[in-house]
């Protein structure tokens, strides 16, 4: 019990001591060109408001889709070792069929090309 109040301590004074370095450190006064909204030195030329192309938000969907399921796949090395590993050797391999057709599907739609 007096290790974990003694954790808590130095954790919270810890904090403490690193939140009024930061404060104490921390340039008061900030250059204009670091509060100006574009720090690369030049103005933009158009509108910010130029449309993308859905082509953008497509293979960002798809990423983050196959992405999703192969974190879903992680624990895969400790699943085998259930009392069936068929059970699961089965639904890696559905879930790696199903996968495979998706890009498959995606690839011959051309949702992958980039250009027309």
């Amino acid at each position: 019990m007096n290790m974990i109040l003694f954790m808590i301590a130095l954790s919270l004074a810890l904090s403490a001591i690193l939140t009024t370095l930061n404060f104490w450190l921390a340039q008061m006064n900030p250059d204009s060109e670091i509060l100006s909204p574009y720090e690369c030195g030049f103005h933009p030329l158009g509108s910010a408001r130029l449309p993308f192309s859905i082509r953008f938000f497509l293979v960002a969907i798809l990423f983050l889709l196959f992405d999703l399921e192969i974190a879903l796949m992680l624990p895969l090395p400790w699943a085998t070792q259930l009392e069936d590993p068929i059970t699961t050797l089965t639904w890696t391999s559905t879930l790696i069929i199903l996968l495979t057709l998706g890009l498959v599907y995606e690839w011959a739609q051309g949702g992958l090309e980039w250009a027309e």
